[in-house]
């Protein structure tokens, strides 16, 4: 860049450095954000069934050729552990995946990498708020944006999910979901097994082709998470459609029976 000066009758000449161009982000197929619930109710085992779930699924040929067939190529994903309404943690911050060596680099790091969330309630709107403000000025630029959200009950804590779910949805955010169905009785104030299916399906998730794989043993854990990954990279919906649910009550699953059933003791802790 020139810049030209008069004085005593001359003109001298700056030549100043042009300033850089603005940075881009990097354009991939999918933004995808997983969501781990890892509140109190699930115990160690599940824990680490769900983590080694992630871990495997990243590295599957399925998963690396549904990356790689995509129309740039690669995506982008991070990795979150949630509880409560302020209790959300990034375990793997924002990482490209092109193919198999860099999916085999993210997969070590997930491993390798524990978060310290208070496990203390069940709050998928806090989950989804946090997540969706992960999209902004995360280097990347998607062609799609997903929330890929787990949990083995029923919102309880902070925001009504119903208003999370919404918000996520109005910046083009697709969420799916991955209900955990492994404990019999309970399910935070879900009388019956299936009913978290029917929770997620009604209130959670959303957007264009959004669905759940529900995992109903621990032997599912690997498969459900890989297959629900293939999904969500390809676009594509499942062939299986969800559980069939009719609710008890006219108009469809009540998004507030986690908040309505939601035990005494959290809350004294409200998050």
């Amino acid at each position: 860049m020139r810049f030209g000066i008069v004085g005593f009758g001359l003109v001298f000449t700056l030549l100043l450095p042009t300033p850089p161009a603005a940075a881009q982000d990097q354009p991939v197929d999918l933004e995808l954000v997983l969501a781990v619930d890892v509140s109190r109710s699930m115990d160690d085992d599940e824990q680490a069934l769900q983590r080694d779930g992630y871990v495997g699924a990243l590295t599957h040929p399925e998963v690396i050729d549904a990356i790689t067939s995509g129309v740039h190529g690669r995506i982008a994903i991070t990795y979150v552990e949630w509880a409560g309404a302020n209790s959300q943690a990034v375990i793997l911050p924002w990482r490209l995946i092109d193919g198999a060596a860099a999916a085999r680099t993210a997969a070590a790091d997930l491993s390798e990498t524990f978060g310290t969330v208070t496990r203390r309630g069940t709050s998928i709107s806090g989950a989804l708020l946090f997540s969706a403000g992960l999209f902004d000025n995360n280097g990347y630029e998607g062609i799609r944006r997903a929330i890929d959200i787990s949990g083995d009950g029923p919102n309880n804590a902070g925001w009504p999910v119903s208003g999370a779910r919404q918000m996520a949805l109005s910046q083009g955010i697709t969420i799916n979901g991955l209900p955990v169905i492994l404990k019999r009785g309970g399910f935070g104030g879900l009388p019956e097994p299936d009913m978290l299916d029917a929770y997620y399906r009604d209130c959670v998730i959303g957007g264009p082709g959004a669905f759940t794989v529900a995992v109903r043993s621990p032997q599912q854990f690997a498969e459900a998470i890989r297959r629900k990954l293939v999904l969500e990279i390809a676009g594509a919906t499942p062939e299986v459609a969800p559980v069939a649910f009719i609710p008890a009550q006219a108009g469809g699953t009540d998004c507030m029976i986690g908040e309505k059933t939601r035990p005494r003791w959290l809350d004294q802790d409200q998050r």
